[in-house]
């Protein structure tokens, strides 16, 4: 999954760059709930291009730890729960899963299953980048995820939460 194609300095890029530090690592705790990551992020302003941003994140991304990764879990809902909250991540999962049909009952019922299934096996949530897929296509990615051992489910989570990470900053440019 990739982030925009631009590599000029828009309107979006100036605004982040000259956003309060406060305010700009808040915003992006909501693309990705690890300080770590949204410390780096701020610390290396100004961007001179989009590109320049998405290779620090995705940097940044790339060396979550175990404990990290499972704090960020902690800010995702379910696959096939639509998150009640209204803070902007919560808004930004409805968005994401928005291709899981809630009237759905029997996809309702085995997506709720196989997250159990998921949870006991790995003992955290399952956690995919939903934008722009199906509740039969998240379920099937769930269901082949089982597969894996727990450290390779690990780096897919990893690489889940980087790809979700990019999603939401770019939507951070946009804003």
């Amino acid at each position: 999954m990739s982030a925009p194609s631009s590599t000029g300095t828009g309107p979006g890029l100036a605004r982040l760059n000259s956003l309060p530090r406060p305010e700009l690592v808040k915003k992006l705790l909501a693309c990705l709930d690890v300080q770590r990551w949204a410390n780096e992020i701020a610390d290396n302003r100004p961007y001179e291009s989009d590109t320049r941003l998405y290779e620090v994140a995705d940097r940044a991304a790339a060396e979550l730890s175990e404990s990290e990764i499972h704090s960020a879990l902690a800010a995702h809902p379910r696959i096939g729960q639509r998150s009640t909250g209204n803070d902007t991540s919560a808004s930004w999962s409805r968005r994401e899963q928005s291709g899981v049909d809630a009237d759905d009952t029997k996809l309702a019922v085995e997506l709720a299953e196989a997250n159990e299934e998921y949870e006991r096996r790995f003992g955290h949530v399952y956690l995919v980048c939903a934008s722009g897929r199906s509740g039969p296509e998240l379920l099937e990615i769930l269901r082949s995820r089982l597969d894996n051992d727990p450290v390779t489910e690990l780096r897919v989570v990893a690489d889940e939460l980087r790809k979700i990470a990019r999603l939401r900053l770019a939507r951070v440019i946009e804003a």
